[in-house]
């Protein structure tokens, strides 16, 4: 796991690396956007998609350059739709990553308009490169396709739009997986499929990646949901029980933690399933077992 966890780290400062590259503050009379921007993207995240991204790029055999970009671009659309997770009109929490969230340090109305911020430079981060002296490139074009609607109204905020509709009621197990195959799964899945488009991976490929995917984002919000109930409050560095105080169904309140904890492990186990056809899979099956051991 040593080898595993280097790797991990390898991959997290590459993109970090990156993301302050290409975000700096800047002197202008809009300064304090570039601070809540920056507070926010550099706060100490996992940076799982980007390195998703990057694993992918190396399986691959890929020139990272040319995935760094889109891999970013998924980590400030993560780190927006973070800002606005937190938002009293939203969850209403006060703690992200150990920090006072976002809307907490700048107010609500800079909160709003960083996050806005992120999501529009993601975008121009992608386009940018799409455009590239070298002409335009449909694989570079089809990656952003694939991370837009990961993003958008069929995607991430169609789950955010569940989530918020779900509160103070049950809702059944499947309407749980709708929500969460998008208001979680659908970044990831675009973290993994966005590299394969564009380094032109086989249908077969991209097919054993998509099944991955899937089952990795399923793992993700699940651990998410175990680690609201038996988590650490400083080593998540957000309260636990926000689900239970914003009245939310989780798949601990829909399936108990037992059969959460069941489902997870069979997650995991699909996802890795899911890459015996393919080659130069270790650091992908190592994630798998990192997402559900993780304590944050």
């Amino acid at each position: 796991m040593m080898s595993f966890q280097a790797d991990l780290l390898k991959y997290s400062e590459c993109a970090e690396h990156w993301i302050k590259q290409h975000l700096a503050i800047e002197e202008v009379p809009e300064k304090r956007l570039y601070e809540a921007m920056q507070y926010s993207l550099l706060a100490g995240g996992k940076r799982l998609r980007p390195v998703l991204s990057l694993a992918v790029c190396d399986m691959l055999d890929g020139d990272r350059e040319k995935v760094l970009p889109f891999a970013c671009a998924i980590e400030l659309i993560h780190t927006y739709s973070l800002i606005h997770d937190d938002l009293p009109c939203m969850d209403n929490d006060d703690f992200r990553r150990g920090k006072p969230t976002n809307h907490k340090v700048f107010g609500e109305a800079m909160a709003v308009l960083a996050g806005d911020a992120l999501l529009n430079r993601a975008f121009e981060l992608m386009l940018a490169e799409t455009l590239q002296q070298d002409g335009f490139s449909e694989g570079r074009a089809k990656a952003a396709l694939i991370i837009a609607r990961a993003a958008g109204s069929s995607g991430m905020i169609a789950g955010q739009v569940v989530d918020m509709e779900s509160e103070n009621r049950q809702i059944p197990y499947e309407l749980l997986c709708y929500m969460h195959a998008r208001k979680t799964g659908a970044i990831i899945k675009a973290s993994i499929l966005a590299p394969a488009e564009l380094l032109k991976a086989s249908d077969n490929v991209k097919a054993s990646l998509s099944q991955y995917a899937e089952k990795i984002g399923l793992a993700f919000q699940i651990k998410d949901d175990i680690l609201d109930i038996e988590g650490s409050a400083s080593v998540i560095g957000k309260p636990v029980g926000s689900d239970e105080k914003n009245n939310k169904s989780t798949f601990v309140t829909v399936l108990g933690l037992k059969k959460a904890k069941e489902l997870l492990k069979t997650s995991i186990e699909q996802a890795v399933e899911a890459l015996k056809p393919l080659k130069h899979t270790d650091f992908l099956i190592k994630t798998a077992a990192y997402i559900a051991e993780r304590d944050k």
